[in-house]
């Protein structure tokens, strides 16, 4: 089940901190619940996704997306993800969270997020690309940002975004068939 009262909680808890430029760290604190656990007692990496929602929401209400998402009717879709496995994290551990927009280009949103243990460690750390959506299909990051009052240019991709990116498209990606019988 979805983590709403967490994600409630987290938006409650976040409603009065200041705004953040567009590619701001939004540092949040969690921690790994029984419900969150696979069979190894350490957090599932499916639950892992869903908890990275509990930092790029705020941070996208922190730098007035989820405000500019409302005004248009717009939606935000996951495009894309690439993760890195560090370390556990084990039942009722504390874990920091770091999320930040670090880049976009003429259609997608680029989001970096990173669980930190209390020793210091980062246990996973994840890429992930978004798209605005409207009735029209991708709405240009251009406009998105155009529609949240930003003049501003795109950051320069860092370099391993830029290898992810490129990877990514040089990658085709195999028709879809109905499975033999």
């Amino acid at each position: 089940m979805y983590p709403f009262l967490r994600l409630f909680w987290q938006l409650f808890i976040t409603r009065n901190l200041p705004r953040l430029p567009l590619t701001g760290t939004h540092v949040s604190h969690h921690f790994c619940m029984p419900w969150d656990i696979d069979l190894w007692r350490e957090l599932n990496n499916g639950r892992t996704l869903t908890i990275y929602d509990l930092g790029r929401i705020p941070l996208a209400g922190r730098v007035g997306l989820i405000s500019a998402l409302r005004r248009k009717r717009w939606g935000l879709a996951i495009a894309g993800a690439s993760v890195r496995y560090r370390r556990r994290i084990r039942m009722f551990e504390k874990i920091e969270m770091r999320s930040r927009a670090v880049f976009w280009d003429e259609r997608f949103l680029y989001f970096e997020q990173s669980m930190w243990k209390a020793n210091g460690d980062c246990a996973n750390h994840i890429i992930y690309r978004a798209a605005v959506t409207g009735r029209e299909g991708i709405i240009a990051p251009g406009d998105v940002m155009a529609t949240m009052n930003h003049q501003e240019a795109a950051p320069e991709a860092p370099d391993w975004v830029a290898a992810w990116i490129k990877a990514d498209a040089l990658r085709p990606w195999p028709p879809m068939q109905a499975p033999e019988e």
